[in-house]
């Protein structure tokens, strides 16, 4: 009887994709605007946001298909800020703390100083790659932007967008 072996790499594809860390302390839809002014392209609010369900966290996400170069932009905020109701056990004790704590989750747990990231899924050239990220320091508001190097990123399954 002839033994058969599937080789699942030739059905999974690493997806290609260029991640550029933002740093600025302005509002999300503030950023895409200004990206898009200075890149030329046209990032818009999706819908629905990106959700994790299992932390209850969401995150706004902005995306952009451009069909002349088949790549896809994704703007999406690096953190969420959660309010938590005080715990019923705390109610009754002897020091009735009622106050709301916020705890702040990142997407990209690595980098979490970076405000927002830029996915880009294509294969850009490094000159390419280069101008872009010009572009995005030239933004009077932008702190620093950086490229991140994905394949490093041990949280990269969250940059998964479906």
């Amino acid at each position: 009887m002839a033994i058969r072996k599937l080789v699942l790499d030739d059905f999974l594809e690493t997806e290609v994709y260029t991640l550029i860390g933002i740093h600025c302390t302005i509002e999300d839809y503030r950023l895409a605007y200004l990206l898009n002014k200075a890149l030329q392209i046209n990032l818009s609010r999706k819908p629905k946001d990106l959700d994790n369900c299992n932390l209850k966290t969401t995150y706004p996400i902005y995306e952009w298909e451009n069909p002349a170069q088949l790549a896809t932009w994704n703007l999406v905020a690096n953190s969420c800020k959660v309010k938590s109701d005080p715990d019923t056990n705390t109610l009754n004790s002897l020091f009735n703390a009622q106050q709301a704590s916020t705890k702040v989750y990142h997407l990209v747990p690595e980098y979490k100083k970076v405000n927002y990231l830029l996915k880009i899924e294509n294969e850009l050239s490094s000159n390419r790659e280069k101008l872009i990220l010009n572009n995005i320091l030239n933004i009077p508001q932008v702190v620093t932007a950086y490229t991140i190097d994905a394949e490093q990123l041990k949280s990269k399954d969250n940059l998964i967008f479906y």
